[in-house]
């Protein structure tokens, strides 16, 4: 674990050296709190739960993620520190578990900020915090299957930009998988078991589920399954780059 430590460590470093971490947390910050509050209707409701809060994370995560996600690989492949990183005692799936751990430890660190909103919430009734807590725990699961797959897709080009948009549009299918709209291009002369599978790539459905307070093993083993099957493919994408 010691060359992932390593990577972790350099990487989560590198965040904060620049500006651009400070202005992403405050970005998220605005964002949620801006959703919550008035577009989620947090005072008219009159429920005392972050119900509201949650539900915008998806939408949030799938811009914002992927900004976070395009630079990992793309950047190093762009200025030819890959090379170098390569020629280090760390093997490939050391480097990419490294790098994305320090990006999700990263999103977390925003995410644990929002904790004004659960005071505020404490402060003016007595939700449930267990649901609350569950909340928190779906919503960082999400934001690392959105960091695996821009890991992987970040880890196929040069260009951030391209990287950036090809994550988006991947998540974003994946985020509405479940929903009518998808789900009725295939109805009709797809077997109902690729339907069914489809539905179960849904993002939204699993964190739906958790972000209420239930905590399904099944729910929360999708989001790892996806983050460690997006890994390995970034790993083997890294691979067959070196090998060219």
């Amino acid at each position: 674990m010691s060359p992932t430590l390593a990577v972790f460590r350099r990487e989560l470093a590198s965040y904060f050296a620049t500006p651009v971490a400070y202005v992403f947390i405050v970005i998220f910050l605005a964002l949620a709190g801006a959703f919550t509050f008035y577009l989620g209707g947090f005072y008219e409701r009159g429920q005392a739960d972050l119900q509201p809060f949650f539900n915008f994370h998806p939408w949030l995560y799938l811009f914002l993620v992927p900004a976070v996600a395009m630079r990992l690989w793309s950047e190093e492949r762009k200025v030819g520190t890959i090379e170098l990183l390569l020629t280090l005692p760390i093997s490939l799936a050391q480097a990419v578990r490294g790098k994305f751990l320090a990006a999700w430890v990263f999103v977390g660190i925003a995410l644990v900020l929002t904790f004004p909103m659960w005071i505020t919430v404490n402060y003016l009734g007595n939700p449930d915090n267990g649901v609350i807590l569950a909340g928190y725990i779906a919503s960082w699961l999400m934001a690392g299957a959105f960091l695996a797959i821009g890991t992987c897709i970040s880890a196929t080009t040069r260009n951030q930009v391209v990287a950036f948009i090809l994550t988006v549009l991947v998540c974003f299918l994946l985020l509405l998988a479940g929903s009518p709209l998808v789900l009725n291009l295939f109805e009709g002369w797809a077997p109902m078991a690729l339907v069914d599978a489809i539905a179960q790539l849904s993002f939204l459905t699993h964190f739906s589920v958790i972000s209420k307070g239930v905590v399904d093993f099944r729910n929360v083993l999708f989001f790892v399954f996806t983050i460690v099957a997006w890994l390995a493919a970034c790993a083997v994408v890294l691979e067959l780059k070196k090998a060219d």
